[in-house]
């Protein structure tokens, strides 16, 4: 029977070479090349369970890079789907234009024009070709596909859905990569991040592969410091090779460049059901799934727009155990929870499996450790509360006297660092990047250049649930100026349930 299903699977439209299942495994993977409408052949594996005893949905994830979402595990061994694997579905992993294998030329995060013109060529185009041709050539297929992923793969799982295939029935872009100025990856609000915007160029586009830049030191706060100017990056370093870094230095202000390639101007109202996933400590694409499900949420007459927000650095979701992140401890596997709820969104749309019953936004609650459904988002009936900065500290009441305003002086010789040090690479085997927005804050509290009020000790639970919107009025002697604002939870001075968190600030 092994052999049989490896054999009906040799397409003679596509260059295929089959590999022997894992020992265990379920199923029996297939690795091709399938043609675009362009000519352009994009390299795929293609997982089919070895027993099927019914028609089964097509489950796809497109990616750029050459580990992440991009199948090297068989999906019955892969945490992050492995209980939809048991169950039964054909997965589909695929590397975008110009990334790996794939052929074509790679642009980072290509706009979004085949709905306006139909003869271009983009991701949403490849998408529909690649289902057009798994539907006519993958044996065993119910006509239906979903498409989920997370951060660039979420990004494609999202624009696959502006001019679907018909038989794309449901997706789920999870840490979507979204206005990349106003809120994601390279930008917060118009701030730069140098490190990440600096290191994630490279790896993207220096090679085909995924590559690393050579840094001479493993704490790299004095590195970046010492490089000086932006343009020293391209004087030394980088030659105008690598077009994204090019971009953040030809456009540094939102200009109509990052307006059009933002997905918040090509993203239409939901066409197909649409599972948004977002950590609330996400160090990349913290803004992305909120963003675009706002903007979907305006117009959903169909209900086919929702949301999930959970406890998890990006993407942290996908890993086996989740019951912690930093020092916050979760006191339960979340990532089996969303497991499950992954599983039923799917089950119904692709399956026909379920009662199709979902919470318009499921969100857990630190603090209680619990999980919540709300029938809307923000949750409706919420009071909105102001925090005042005073004299007296933090206070829901508006001062009515003391000195109008607090002053400091900010050196960029010796900038605030975001995280304590040592600063490693992005992506080093042992960088602390993916959990310190969870990281005690009180690193930099009493810096001259960082200014902190503070309320009361709470005397009752208080719970914050919606959108935090920090008012700024400022003035400043320099040319420009960049504020962070965070809001942060002071644990008690001694935490009865675990001593070490006395008196941590958690973001």
């Amino acid at each position: 029977m092994r052999i049989f299903v490896a054999l009906f699977l040799l397409l003679l439209t596509a260059s295929a070479s089959i590999a022997q299942s894992e020992t265990g495994s379920l199923y029996v993977k297939q690795e091709l090349m399938i043609p675009m409408r362009d000519g352009v052949k994009l390299f795929t594996r293609i997982y089919v369970p070895q027993n099927m005893k019914e028609d089964l949905p097509i489950l796809m994830m497109r990616t750029p890079y050459s580990e992440h979402n991009m199948g090297t595990s068989y999906p019955d061994k892969d945490s992050y789907v492995k209980n939809m694997a048991v169950d039964g579905y054909i997965f589909v992993y695929q590397n975008i234009r110009g990334k790996q294998k794939s052929e074509g030329t790679f642009v980072m995060q290509r706009p979004i024009i085949s709905d306006k013109n139909p003869s271009a060529i983009d991701e949403s185009t490849d998408t529909y070709d690649t289902i057009d041709w798994l539907l006519k050539n993958v044996k065993g297929n119910n006509g239906k596909v979903g498409q989920l992923g997370i951060s660039y793969p979420g990004w494609t799982s999202q624009v696959s859905a502006v001019k679907p295939h018909p038989a794309l029935k449901a997706a789920s872009p999870q840490a979507t990569m979204g206005d990349l100025f106003l809120g994601d990856d390279f930008h917060h609000n118009g701030a730069f991040r140098l490190s990440y915007g600096f290191e994630y160029s490279f790896e993207e586009e220096a090679a085909k592969g995924d590559t690393t830049f050579p840094f001479p030191q493993y704490d790299l706060y004095e590195w970046y410091l010492n490089l000086g100017t932006l343009a020293n990056v391209n004087t030394k370093y980088f030659h105008r090779t690598l077009p994204t870094w090019n971009h953040f230095t030809e456009h540094p202000n939102y200009d109509s460049f990052w307006q059009k390639q933002s997905p918040l101007s090509y993203v239409k109202d939901p066409q197909i059901p649409t599972l948004h996933v977002s950590g609330y400590w996400d160090q990349e694409d913290i803004m992305g799934p909120q963003l675009l499900y706002g903007k979907m949420e305006k117009n959903d007459p169909k209900h086919l727009n929702y949301i999930v927000l959970g406890p998890w650095f990006h993407g942290q979701w996908s890993r086996e155990v989740v019951d912690k992140i930093g020092d916050y401890k979760m006191q339960r596997n979340t990532a089996d929870d969303f497991r499950e709820i992954q599983k039923r969104w799917f089950d119904f749309w692709l399956k026909g499996k379920g009662d199709g019953k979902f919470s318009e936004a499921t969100s857990f609650q630190t603090g209680s450790n619990e999980w919540h459904q709300y029938d809307s988002w923000p949750p409706a009936g919420a009071t909105k509360k102001k925090l005042y900065l005073g004299a007296q500290g933090l206070s829901f009441d508006k001062p009515s006297s003391g000195k109008p305003y607090d002053e400091y002086v900010s050196d960029p010789a010796r900038p605030v660092p975001y995280r304590s040090r040592p600063i490693e690479m992005t992506y080093a085997e042992h960088s602390r990047w993916r959990p310190w927005l969870t990281e005690d804050q009180r690193f930099v509290q009493n810096r001259p250049d960082v200014l902190s009020w503070e309320s009361k000790t709470l005397t009752e639970d208080f719970t914050v649930t919606g959108e935090i919107i920090a008012h700024i009025f400022a003035s400043t002697t320099g040319t420009d100026a960049d504020w962070i604002v965070k809001l942060i939870d002071v644990y008690p001075d001694k935490d009865p349930n675990d001593i070490t968190m006395s008196q941590y600030q958690l973001m």
